[in-house]
């Protein structure tokens, strides 16, 4: 009974290491496989990954030509509009320096008339000052002619002596 002991376990062992190798290989083989698969799941996932991040680059260069010539689009328009601008103004400025230069000369045209006006009325106003200061000298010398006459009317009176009126003149009733 005491080589049972040693035999049975041999056996087992052999029977075990037997089936443990059948297994190992089928074991192995399907690792190999899994392996494989997962490598070809990776491969294709990489592959994927790959295809998405060019697609996504692709998008992001497309996005950021689109974005640039937006940008340079605005900034043409920009651009022409500021030139526009400029131009506008530059053509208003050169119609105010003409209408400036038209006015200018009008004004010293209107403001020598006027001093030429100016001049005209103060002679005028001077003449009718002399009218005046003469009429009112006539007038004086008139008056003085009138008392003048009535002065000497009164002296011939008293020398002959003749009233006017009946009455002594300078005589008390």
């Amino acid at each position: 009974m005491n080589k049972l002991y040693v035999i049975v376990p041999i056996l087992l062992l052999i029977a075990f290491s037997g089936v443990y190798v059948m297994h190992s290989k089928d074991a192995a083989a399907q690792a190999a496989f899994a392996a494989a698969e997962a490598e070809q799941r990776a491969a294709a996932e990489a592959a994927k990954k790959a295809e998405a991040e060019r697609q996504a680059r692709e998008d992001a260069d497309r996005r950021a030509a689109e974005r640039l010539a937006e940008e340079r689009r605005k900034e043409e328009e920009k651009t022409a509009r500021w030139e526009a601008t400029s131009r506008q103004i530059a053509e208003d400025t050169a119609g105010f320096l003409v209408q400036f230069e038209r006015l200018g000369t009008e004004a010293r045209e209107l403001e020598a008339r006027l001093a030429s006006l100016r001049s005209e009325r103060d002679r005028a106003s001077q003449a009718a000052f002399d009218l005046a200061k003469e009429i009112e000298a006539a007038r004086i010398a008139k008056r003085n002619a009138e008392l003048e006459i009535q002065r000497l009317v009164e002296m011939t009176a008293r020398r002959s002596g003749t009233t006017l009126g009946g009455t002594l003149i300078g005589a008390n009733p």
